[in-house]
């Protein structure tokens, strides 16, 4: 398993992970640019909050991730099972 060493959000980070190196650098780069998106309009927020807010939002699409893809696997296995309905009764003709 690869070993990385990156600077994340101004902290030094060392983790060991089945992803590839491309595959990393781009959540590095997801999380600084939600990071960055975040627009507190000047109030003073420490990083931890900020931070926290950030995992709040990650956390939130992936969850909305997940109940796409169920939605879609349910789309999927009504489809299928009408196709099936579909092919029995064109093979009773």
């Amino acid at each position: 398993m690869p070993s990385y060493n990156l600077q994340v959000l101004g902290l030094n980070v060392s983790f060991k992970a089945e992803a590839d190196h491309q595959r990393i650098e781009e959540a590095k780069d997801l999380i600084e640019q939600r990071f960055h998106q975040l627009d507190f309009r000047g109030r003073q927020i420490s990083k931890e909050k900020l931070l926290t807010f950030l995992a709040l939002g990650l956390a939130d699409d992936l969850l909305q991730s997940h109940r796409d893809r169920d939605d879609m696997d349910q789309a999927v296995t009504r489809l299928l099972a009408k196709i099936d309905e579909v092919v029995a009764g064109d093979s009773l003709k």
